[in-house]
């Protein structure tokens, strides 16, 4: 017969555990409330009309947001399993470090975006070509907020 020993330290780390998982979090990634342009414009406005562009105005979509979920999607469940089991089941600690890989990307999409390319006139008036880069307020305002 087999004999098993230990029972009162498994009750404690299943107690521990449970715990820790009752305690949820959310995290959110992108352009938040607070964020504005200096005449107070929420940037989640202009990301939105970058992202589905303005066809009244003549301006193409530029689909940085979707094009980045599209991508990175399929790596996040396994990085923050991972991140959950080296932060000791700690979903906030987990889904802040996951926030930030995730901004992280969410700029990088702005960054690379190339197409479509903007109109001769917006290169003129900006000195530049870069799409969705005109003063960086917008690729600056890319957040991550964990609520618990």
């Amino acid at each position: 017969m087999a004999t098993v020993s230990g029972g009162q330290k498994l009750e404690a780390a299943l107690r521990d555990l449970a715990e820790k998982l009752s305690k949820p979090a959310t995290l959110r990634v992108g352009f938040l409330e607070n964020a504005k342009y200096p005449d107070g414009t929420p940037v989640a406005m202009i990301a939105a009309i970058n992202e589905y562009g303005a066809p009244s105005r003549g301006q193409p979509p530029r689909p940085f947001f979707r094009r980045m979920i599209d991508a990175k999607q399929g790596e996040w469940a396994p990085a923050i399993a991972a991140l959950l089991k080296a932060n000791d089941n700690d979903a906030a600690k987990t889904l802040e470090i996951a926030g930030a890989a995730i901004a992280g990307q969410l700029r990088q999409s702005i960054i690379d975006l190339l197409e479509p390319a903007l109109a001769p006139s917006t290169i003129r008036r900006k000195g530049f070509d870069k799409p969705l880069i005109d003063t960086g307020h917008m690729l600056n305002s890319v957040d991550h907020e964990v609520k618990t």
